[in-house]
């Protein structure tokens, strides 16, 4: 497994670990125009494990599911960033910003996971 996979599986099973375990370490990232913050919590949770799974074993859709994974909890991570632009937390407005384009080269590394002839 090259090391772009390894880093993207780690970081969808400690990622979708903590959204199951402690989904309120995640409330305070959701936009106040989506329903259902908890599900949705949930719901993230359970698909970032089931793309780490699909990456541990190889499977060619898992890097189409992480790609569209991560381009689904993107505009949130937008929201967030803006949200926080104004709250004088230097820090916490650096990681979010920061955030942002980290999550361009996962989502190719994912998609070009799913172009590989074989896995």
């Amino acid at each position: 497994m090259k090391v772009s996979n390894r880093i993207l599986t780690a970081l969808f099973i400690a990622s979708g670990l903590l959204h199951l375990f402690n989904p309120a370490a995640f409330e305070w990232l959701m936009p106040p125009w989506l329903p259902q913050h908890t599900m949705l919590i949930y719901v993230s949770g359970v698909f970032e494990l089931v793309c780490a799974g699909g990456l541990i074993f190889k499977q060619r859709w898992a890097g189409w599911l992480s790609a569209l994974v991560l381009l689904a909890v993107w505009p949130a991570n937008i929201w967030f960033a803006f949200s926080v632009a104004g709250s004088g937390n230097l820090w916490l407005i650096v990681a979010a910003w920061v955030r942002l384009p980290l999550q361009v080269p996962l989502m190719y590394f994912a998609w070009k996971y799913s172009q590989r002839k074989t896995l």
